[in-house]
């Protein structure tokens, strides 16, 4: 057992069963705490971009009592997916495209919420209670709530950083009317790194303390622009994406704490042969049944045909491939606005003097 952790006989009985069923990570938090005031804030600045999910269920979001008032007990379970090599060894490769760590797998909500599942049907059959799972689909704070549970704390990148597996654990947590004895929470270990400051492409993370968790501005964010936000991607952030075409690892990669993380066993969060580093131009030709086919069963799939073509053709154009031009000049009598748009772009920075100037200016509000 982790050093910290209160023993209770029923806290022992689901932590050794949630790491039988495969979770790297357990911990218990009560459910009284309450974000309110920090994510109206946030929603206030506009911080959440497009995200209006985040304003229209604040009240559930703030608190877990918010979403379920029965709820007396949060488990948070951690598991772990710790690259194997270089996080961001696919941004030397500009004619490929980047994918985030966590996507180049298995989805990992089919794959964390079987066990999930079985973890709450164990526990209600065992301890006769209600519970309610959750596996990042709900308005939840998974981070903050694992900070409470003690599985780490959220670093100036507002990530969740754990001292056993650095940046790398996916989420979930059992809401439960268990009344149990919370964990320790996770002390603060960021002091005055700033690691994650810098690296960050688009400076999207300010370099302030971290007592409320960091801060950052979504808008900003390069996994906020390549999966949430729909439509154009600004102009002016464009080039600081580099080839990235579904998230980006750079802050989590750069914090020192990964010098205690450990790859991943499990072999549904190991990269697919053909999500490790795909070829920009494989990408640019899917049609809208091949990008079903190649993602299926992938995290990427939920962003849809368009919005990662979008992406790729941005990639296109920071490759500085000009052999690469004409597999952006095909997509630009695409029926998609958005895609005209970033092809446009992507042929006026690597040069294809096919691509009309004035399209892409008109197109892009320039």
């Amino acid at each position: 057992m982790p050093d910290g952790h209160r023993s209770h006989p029923i806290k022992d009985a689901i932590r050794a069963r949630a790491l039988e069923l495969g979770f790297d990570a357990v911990g218990f938090a009560a459910a009284d705490g309450n974000w309110g005031a920090a994510l109206e804030e946030f929603v206030a600045q506009g911080r959440h971009g497009g995200m209006a999910w985040m304003a229209e269920r604040m009240a559930q979001r703030a608190s877990p009592g918010g979403l379920w008032p029965e709820v007396r007990t949060v488990v948070v379970l951690g598991s772990n997916y710790g690259p194997h090599g270089d996080p961001l060894a696919p941004l030397a490769r500009p004619e490929c495209g980047s994918i985030s760590v966590y996507a180049r797998g298995k989805d990992y909500h089919d794959v964390v919420k079987k066990r999930l599942k079985a973890l709450g049907r164990w526990m209600a059959d065992s301890f006769g209670h209600d519970l309610k799972v959750f596996v990042d689909t709900a308005p939840v704070m998974e981070k903050p709530l694992a900070g409470r549970a003690g599985l780490g704390w959220q670093g100036r990148h507002t990530n969740l950083v754990s001292r056993d597996f650095g940046s790398w654990l996916f989420l979930a947590e059992i809401y439960t009317t268990l009344a149990l004895p919370p964990d320790p929470p996770g002390d603060d270990h960021c002091g005055s790194c700033r690691a994650c400051v810098p690296a960050c492409p688009t400076g999207a993370i300010e370099p302030g303390a971290t007592e409320t968790g960091g801060r950052i501005d979504a808008r900003r964010c390069i996994s906020y622009l390549t999966i949430e936000h729909a439509g154009p991607i600004p102009v002016e952030l464009r080039p600081a994406l580099g080839n990235r075409i579904y998230g980006c690892d750079d802050c989590l990669a750069a914090c020192p704490w990964n010098k205690f993380a450990r790859p991943t066993a499990e072999a549904d969060f190991l990269a697919r042969a053909e999500l490790a580093a795909p070829r920009l131009a494989d990408l640019a030709d899917l049609d809208e049944a091949g990008f079903r086919e190649v993602f299926a069963g992938s995290p990427v799939k939920r962003i849809g045909h368009e919005r990662l073509l979008r992406n790729v053709l941005v990639a296109i154009g920071n490759s500085g491939r000009p052999e690469l031009a004409p597999v952006a000049a095909a997509r630009l009598g695409d029926a998609s606005a958005t895609i005209r748009d970033a092809a446009s772009w992507a042929c006026s920075r690597i040069g294809n003097t096919n691509a009309n100037s004035r399209d892409y200016q008109a197109s892009s509000g320039r």
